[in-house]
């Protein structure tokens, strides 16, 4: 089972894109799986009318999850917001990286 780890949604993108996570999705390395897909509020996401709101699994060739994103997929095709997915969490070397407030002591 992998360890959780909880970072900064700042450093969880930094390891995301060190490690090349979309470029590996995008060049077929990984399987894209989309696990919800809704259309969102236009007010509250700022993206073009039928813009869809997705959470993709980015899988590996065992059909391991090894990250998972937030996207907004306009619908000329185009991601929304930054144009790149936004990395919720990611799984390297048996741990699992997730984002989130840090715990205060």
């Amino acid at each position: 089972m992998a360890t959780p780890q909880r970072i900064s949604s700042s450093e969880l993108r930094r390891l995301f894109n060190d490690l090349g996570y979309w470029e590996k999705a995008c060049a077929g390395e990984f399987r894209q799986v989309v696990v919800k897909d809704r259309h969102p509020s236009p007010e509250r996401s700022h993206q073009p009318i039928c813009t869809r709101s997705q959470m993709i699994s980015y899988r590996d060739r065992e059909d391991n999850e090894v990250a998972r994103v937030h996207q907004y997929l306009r619908p000329d095709g185009t991601l929304g917001g930054s144009g790149k997915p936004d990395p919720k969490r990611l799984i390297h070397k048996g741990i699992v990286y997730f984002a989130g407030p840090s715990r205060r002591t």
